[in-house]
């Protein structure tokens, strides 16, 4: 099984977006990690139907670099260009103010982007965020370590991708052959400079700046992003609450999906 093709935008500069749209209503952005093989869909197709059914837009798109979107070799892969693709999406499908879902990576862009729009985002969802820490912390994870490694040696083919990815949940059984199909085919497709060259800033002292409700979680086995991370938005949002959850890891949309979904729309419906 691969991953199911959407559609299209193109951004001013040339890169093409694939994205999913599903649903209507107040719209709901799903925004996903990064990491060799990585996507939109790969990250939610546990998630974001429900949240459409619960009477919301929802967008699930592929960053530069990732999924079915355009992956140039010659990009820098920092914070900034996936923000920029962001709202580039946006402004292309009349999307305003909208609430936005980020793991890891896509935790990151959502912060960036509210900090930096703080009219334009009515809720934030985090899962694991990145954006938190300076690099050097980050590099100190046994995931971070392991992912970056991999794939610069190239030894990311169905077994090194299964390894890989068991470190990144904490139970196995969710890296299932579906999800190593629809990764290893991305995998193959992604440039190097996807990781190599890319950087993003610890964003802690811009947190104050939210001005949205913040809904977060975190696996308290999460191997990518130290989950102290939790602390530093508690402390500097003025409204922000975090499920801490234990036995899990980076993806507590994937392993504890009916507790995410539930206490996400309860978020979205009365915050």
């Amino acid at each position: 099984m691969s991953i199911p093709r959407g559609s299209y935008v193109k951004t001013p500069s040339g890169i093409d977006l694939h994205y999913y749209d599903v649903g209507s209503g107040s719209p709901v952005i799903f925004i996903h990690g990064s990491g060799p093989g990585a996507s939109g869909y790969s990250n939610f197709k546990g998630n974001y139907q429900e949240f459409a059914d619960h009477g919301h837009r929802v967008i699930v798109f592929d960053l530069p670099g990732y999924g079915l979107s355009s992956k140039p070799a010659d990009a820098e892969y920092v914070l900034d260009f996936f923000v920029d693709a962001l709202k580039a999406l946006l402004d292309s499908l009349g999307i305003g103010r909208c609430a936005l879902v980020g793991n890891s990576l896509g935790g990151a862009v959502a912060i960036k982007y509210a900090v930096d729009r703080p009219d334009a985002v009515t809720h934030l969802v985090l899962m694991g965020p990145g954006g938190l820490e300076a690099r050097e912390r980050y590099f100190e994870m046994e995931g971070i370590q392991r992912m970056m490694n991999d794939f610069a040696m190239d030894k990311l083919d169905r077994d090194g991708m299964r390894r890989l990815l068991s470190i990144l949940v904490h139970d196995p059984r969710h890296v299932t052959e579906a999800l190593l199909s629809e990764r290893v085919p991305v995998c193959a497709t992604q440039p190097k400079t996807v990781l190599s060259t890319m950087r993003v800033p610890d964003l802690t002292d811009r947190l104050s700046e939210i001005q949205c409700p913040v809904l977060g979680f975190w696996g308290s086995n999460d191997k990518f992003c130290p989950a102290d991370g939790a602390l530093k938005v508690l402390r500097e949002c003025a409204n922000a609450r975090f499920v801490l959850v234990n036995q899990c890891g980076h993806w507590v949309m994937v392993e504890h999906s009916d507790l995410f979904n539930r206490t996400s729309l309860e978020f979205l419906a009365n915050d």
